[in-house]
Formats: structure tokens, C-alpha cells, sequence
């Protein structure tokens, strides 16, 4: 949401007729048929904060052409095609490509297609700071980070006496 409430109003990204309201975005995920799958359940999440700012917002596996404002890239190499024809098609839209664990820690340094992935993107997204270590200048300058975070509890609960709890 960060990249869609920082551009100046009535702009989203580099498309200058696009007013900010409601925007039709795809967010791509190698994993969107999984129930359980890391990159999924971001997806969903993501999806669900994007609808919850009144954005209409779908998942897919892969990028087939589908009418959208934003496209949203989860996994730089495994998403490459997807990222690939979306800027062939759509040069001046926004992508965002967002960098998983799997493309910092075994891809970036041996993918050209994740490199490239990064390339063609509007803005990156990296899920902790560290992250932007591993970045290119170039890359780590349309770069942010978004800490993703879980709701604390509602209840506060006596801790346990007979043993020791860590979450």
C-alpha cells in the first residue's frame, strides 16, 4: 500500500492518467494454486490489504495478458515470464517485483532472469532490511522494505510458572 499512497495524488507509479482510487491489480505467484505455500499466503495477505484500501485485486500463477493497472511479481525468478511480458506489453504501467528468500539467498547471484526481473520493475519490495545489502545500487534505489508483522494478542495471558515460553 506504501507505493500506492506515496505518488503524488491522482498518479499511481509512472502512469500519469491513472487516478489513485480504486486500482485493478494481479498479483503473480509461482505458488497460487497452493493452500499452504509461503508465497501464497503472501499473496492472500497482500491481497486482502490491498482489497481492505478498496482496491480490486486477484491472484494468479502467471500473467496471461489479464486487464490490470499493477502487477505485482512475487518471486523474481520464478515469475520472470510473467514480469517479462507484462513490461513488453504495458511499458509505462507499474510492476512491482517482491524479492522472496529464495531469490536473495540462492537466486540473485546466479539467475539473470531474477536479475532482470528487478531490472524491468517500478519498485522492488524486500521483506526486511538486511535484504538490501544483496541489491545493486541501481536496484536498492527503488527499493522498499516492508516489515510484515502478525496482530498482537487481544488477551494478555499470566505466564506459565512450572516452565519456560518463547514465541
Amino acid at each position: 500500500s506504501e507505493f500506492l499512497h506515496t505518488r503524488p495524488a491522482g498518479h499511481l507509479g509512472r502512469t500519469p492518467n491513472l487516478r489513485v482510487g480504486i486500482v485493478n491489480a494481479i498479483i503473480v505467484t509461482p505458488d497460487a494454486d497452493s493452500e499452504i505455500l509461503g508465497n501464497k499466503i503472501t499473496a492472500d495477505r497482500w491481497a486482502n490489504v490491498l482489497r481492505t484500501l478498496g482496491h480490486d485485486v486477484s491472484i494468479a500463477g502467471q500473467w496471461n495478458n489479464a486487464d490490470c493497472d499493477l502487477l505485482i511479481a512475487l518471486h523474481a525468478r520464478r515469475s520472470y515470464s510473467s514480469v517479462k511480458r507484462f513490461r513488453e506489453a504495458h511499458a509505462d504501467q507499474p510492476l512491482i517485483v517482491a524479492l522472496t528468500g529464495t531469490d536473495l539467498y540462492r537466486d540473485l547471484p546466479d539467475s539473470i532472469e531474477a536479475r532482470q526481473s528487478l531490472s524491468m520493475a517500478t519498485r522492488v519490495i524486500v521483506l526486511q532490511s538486511a535484504a538490501l545489502e544483496r541489491l545493486s545500487d541501481e536496484i536498492r534505489a527503488k527499493t522498499s522494505v516492508i516489515y510484515q508483522s502478525a496482530l498482537p494478542p487481544t488477551e494478555r495471558t499470566a505466564p506459565s510458572e512450572d516452565h519456560f515460553e518463547v514465541c
